[in-house]
């Protein structure tokens, strides 16, 4: 049986707060768009995260962008997906022809959103306004300057504009001035270093807590220590342990006590998200989901497979892989701050070590970096179904976990 992939890539707002996923369709391990028919590959994206998969998990809920060719358009393809969940992207259309300005407008009237990719800033798209939602730009292509006239036309329909191929922070705030809305790239991966920056007392106590969590067995003193330091910290923990109880009523009379009542596994969870809600803010909302995401895949692959020796630091090197651009600080100098096994450091500063492979193939894998080739999973005894299956779970464990 022939294996399909998928990558996908966030779409953020001004705000740097997601609003959806691009789902990318992939036909191996290595992250790139294959030489295959752009009507084959939107079904079997469809077919695997529709009908085989869960295409909430993978999106976390948020807004799932998916290509769709001309072809599928009139085949109803979008039908299959609920019009709340999607946004329908044009692609493989060199000009508006007479059968897809009907099929879109047959969509419009369904209440489907519509993007336009591939804009070239050719007049004769001016047409499909009425019925456009969202204008994908590519800025690397795209000269911002000429874009003026677009901007006024997009205003006058109510569509927003979206850039693509962002890297930067700067960029972003600079395409945010001209008009646009939302934004795709990788720049919320680019960590921004302040020199000299040191850590506040509560980002201390957070990574403090973190690398208590890593400690097998757990230190229950040290770890209700560093909790009862904060109030919310202490409440979150007293409404975890009501959450997982089995209709006992437990008499909680310590945090200490609180937390040998989660036991290790969901004590870990806890920690887990709490200390990163801390760490983060609303520009780094995003990070802080794919960091827990990137935790749970690590841990899971490393116990099935040839990762096996590193199985036990697999959850924190993934937790802690983003933290440079949670705390905008270089790694090394945030791991000054935390007693950390040497393979974990290895692995968080240079990706070296079995640790690192792990963490390098995991995060290529969940990011659809297509900058860089993954490693081939079968040199390590994983499957790719297995991969991503695997994904799949530990998407809906971070929604789980960071639903409001």
């Amino acid at each position: 049986m022939q294996s399909t992939y998928i990558a996908r890539q966030a779409i953020l707002d001004r705000k740097s707060r997601t609003i959806g996923y691009e789902l990318l369709f992939r036909d191996s391990q290595d992250n790139k768009f294959p030489e295959i028919d752009p009507d084959i590959a939107s079904a079997k994206l469809i077919i695997q995260n529709h009908i085989h998969g869960d295409i909430a998990a993978l999106t976390l809920g948020k807004t799932a962008f998916i290509n769709f060719t001309e072809y599928y358009l009139i085949n109803k393809f979008p039908l299959l997906f609920d019009k709340k969940t999607i946004v329908i992207e044009l692609v493989g259309h060199e000009f508006p022809t007479e059968r897809l300005i009907k099929i879109i407008k047959y969509y419009h009237e369904k209440g489907y959103r519509i993007a336009l990719t591939e804009y070239d800033l050719a007049e004769h798209w001016d047409v499909l306004l009425p019925y456009l939602y969202l204008i994908k730009i590519d800025v690397k292509k795209i000269n911002i300057k000429r874009l003026r006239a677009l901007i006024g036309k997009a205003r006058s329909h109510g569509v927003l504009l979206a850039a693509e191929k962002v890297e930067t922070r700067y960029q972003l705030q600079s395409l945010a001035e001209v008009g646009f809305n939302y934004f795709q790239g990788f720049f919320y991966h680019e960590p921004e270093i302040v020199t000299g920056q040191t850590l506040s007392p509560i980002k201390a106590q957070m990574l403090k807590l973190i690398s208590e969590s890593a400690n097998t067995p757990l230190n229950f003193d040290a770890i209700a220590e560093i909790l009862a330091h904060d109030v919310n910290l202490s409440i979150g923990l007293l409404k975890m342990v009501n959450n997982v109880s089995t209709g006992t009523k437990v008499a909680i009379t310590s945090i200490k006590q609180a937390a040998a009542y989660l036991g290790e596994k969901k004590l870990k969870q806890f920690v887990a998200i709490l200390a990163l809600s801390k760490l983060s803010s609303e520009c780094t909302d995003e990070i802080a989901k794919q960091s827990l995401i990137t935790a749970r895949l690590m841990s899971e692959l490393a116990q099935k497979s040839d990762f096996k020796q590193v199985k036990d630091f697999a959850f924190i090197t993934g937790l802690l892989s983003a933290m440079e651009v949670i705390l905008a600080m270089p790694m090394a100098d945030i791991l000054r701050t935390m007693p950390l096994a040497k393979p974990i450091e290895e692995a968080l500063i240079h990706r070296s070590g079995l640790l690192g492979k792990l963490l390098s193939m995991t995060s290529h894998y969940i990011l659809g970096d297509n900058g860089s080739l993954m490693e081939k999973f079968s040199d390590y005894s994983l499957t790719a179904e297995l991969i991503q299956q695997e994904f799949v779970s530990a998407s809906k464990w971070c929604s789980e976990l960071t639903r409001a």
